[in-house]
């Protein structure tokens, strides 16, 4: 059984319920019916009605009608429940309750108040819009977990060579969304992403903090942030298995790990690489999704205190597909916790 086939699993065993705010975009619509199909999630769909059921029916999308729940973010319900909760939520930024009312009812301000409210789980969105018009509502309203202030994105690498990682496959991060952290975001990165391997991809992490340096090979303050990372994680979870700084080859390859850094419970055996900074992890990982044939399925968002992931522009059915499973996992994951 593949990855995606035990997350599917564990999503049909505990269905979540997902807010889709670009409810009218067509491979969002097609995405969810599957999803409905396949009985994986309950499917909240935010725009006008009509127009999505006469999408849906053009598309012969027949689950669309018959399962999913749709949300006029004009007209409905809770309208003033959620405008309340906005108001109480940034008050104390300067919002009125004017400017609540009319931000309710854009889609991506709805979709993270009904997950604040416990009306949903979780939230995809970003085939149409930028990825800071998603974020700002998150950040705003659904927050980020306790202890952790920074958001950060991870991949699922699949590369064909089974040696690496966990048969094949590894967690980089962050490849999306923090320039630059600082000691204290990186060591948030590395915890959060802890908990990804842990809730996605169902194994126990083993996190390497890369840079150019392997265990003091090398002096300098981009080494030295590294290391102090490490420590600050390990305060935060003592028990998770973790080292740097520690250089790519070391973290990967038994025989060099041994040799750079012998007695590290991490060198040579890494299923979780975090770099130093979003420059190195995005380009890492797409030398590896390119030169390597390797499979790389992300961004994930991490560190929300529920889970709101980002969509390319350029996405397709099936990467809607797949970030819908993904973001089931991540919110039976938050909840264990």
């Amino acid at each position: 059984m593949s990855l995606l086939q035990q997350m599917a699993a564990r999503a049909k065993a505990n269905p979540q319920q997902i807010v889709l705010p670009e409810g009218d975009e067509i491979r969002t619509l097609k995405a969810a019916n599957q999803i409905l199909a396949d009985g994986l999630a309950e499917i909240y769909l935010i725009g006008n009605p009509g127009e999505i059921l006469n999408l849906a029916k053009q598309n012969k999308l027949s689950k669309i009608a018959d399962k999913a729940k749709l949300i006029d973010p004009i007209n409905h319900p809770n309208k003033e429940v959620y405008t309340s909760l906005l108001y109480e939520l940034r008050k104390n930024k300067g919002m009125t309750p004017e400017q609540a009312a009319r931000l309710v009812e854009d889609p991506l301000y709805l979709a993270c108040l009904m997950i604040k409210n416990g009306d949903a789980d979780g939230e995809i969105a970003g085939a149409r819009n930028a990825t800071g018009d998603v974020l700002r509502p998150a950040l705003q309203i659904v927050k980020t977990l306790p202890g952790i202030s920074v958001v950060s994105g991870a991949f699922l690498m699949f590369v064909p060579d089974k040696q690496y990682g966990v048969d094949g496959l590894l967690i980089f991060a962050d490849c999306a969304v923090m320039p630059n952290p600082n000691a204290r975001e990186l060591a948030q990165i590395a915890v959060s992403t802890a908990g990804t391997a842990r809730s996605i991809a169902g194994f126990e992490p083993r996190v390497a903090m890369l840079s150019f340096s392997t265990k003091g090979s090398a002096k300098h303050e981009m080494v030295d942030k590294v290391t102090e990372a490490v420590a600050i994680a390990k305060e935060m979870c003592p028990k998770l298995e973790i080292d740097g700084d520690l250089q790519a080859d070391a973290a990967l390859v038994p025989a060099v790990g041994k040799s750079k850094a012998p007695g590290s419970p991490i060198a040579g055996q890494a299923n979780v690489l975090v770099f130093p900074s979003l420059e190195a992890g995005n380009i890492a990982y797409k030398l590896v999704q390119r030169l390597a044939a390797a499979e790389a399925v992300g961004p994930i968002l991490q560190g929300m205190a529920a889970p709101v992931n980002d969509l390319s522009r350029g996405c397709s059915v099936d990467d809607i597909y797949k970030m819908i499973v993904i973001t089931c996992n991540q919110s039976l994951g938050i909840k264990a916790n």
